[in-house]
């Protein structure tokens, strides 16, 4: 048998057919160049026409959805930091009022005690004024009763001790002589 010697460039087939390998087959080489510029003009054609204007619409949408996105998002964080200002006004508001409220209850409530207890103090007063005029009679009427008294007391000591002979005028005299 005779040694075959093989080289890079040419395959034993099977067959027993024996040759280069096509891509390195320098007499195809024309022909792989021409459909080579064939294949790629028609792809870049396809590319060029169909693909890349599909995949730039879809993306100048989607970069048109996001600014929108972006703009509504400024939007609603702009209308909500005005409602929470808004709110934080109203807040403030409230509690101002809330406080003047407050004051002014309190201000007619310690108008209200002062007038009640005026009015207690006018009553208390009257009373007692009037317990003094009643104290000033009493005693007046007491005082009044103590000579009578101290007359018919002086007259029954006299009688007991001396017996009838003192006047009753004698003792009224005597018992004024001693106030």
């Amino acid at each position: 048998m005779a040694e075959n010697v093989h080289t890079t460039a040419e395959v034993q087939h099977q067959g027993g057919h024996s040759g280069v390998f096509p891509p390195f087959d320098s007499s195809t080489f024309a022909s792989q160049i021409l459909w080579l510029a064939i294949t790629f003009g028609l792809f870049y054609v396809l590319m060029a026409k169909v693909a890349l204007p599909r995949i730039g619409g879809i993306l100048e949408t989607r970069h048109e959805k996001i600014g929108r996105d972006l703009e509504e998002a400024n939007r609603l964080k702009a209308e909500s930091e005005a409602a929470g200002a808004a709110y934080a006004a109203s807040l403030a508001e409230a509690r101002k009022k809330a406080q003047d409220i407050a004051s002014q209850t309190r201000a007619t409530l310690a108008a209200s005690v002062d007038a009640k207890r005026h009015e207690a103090e006018t009553a208390l007063s009257a009373k007692i004024a009037d317990a003094e005029t009643r104290i000033s009679e009493i005693k007046a009427k007491a005082l009044g009763e103590v000579d009578g008294i101290a007359v018919e007391t002086t007259e029954a000591l006299v009688s007991s001790l001396i017996g009838d002979g003192v006047g009753r005028d004698e003792i009224v005299a005597a018992v004024q002589s001693a106030k």
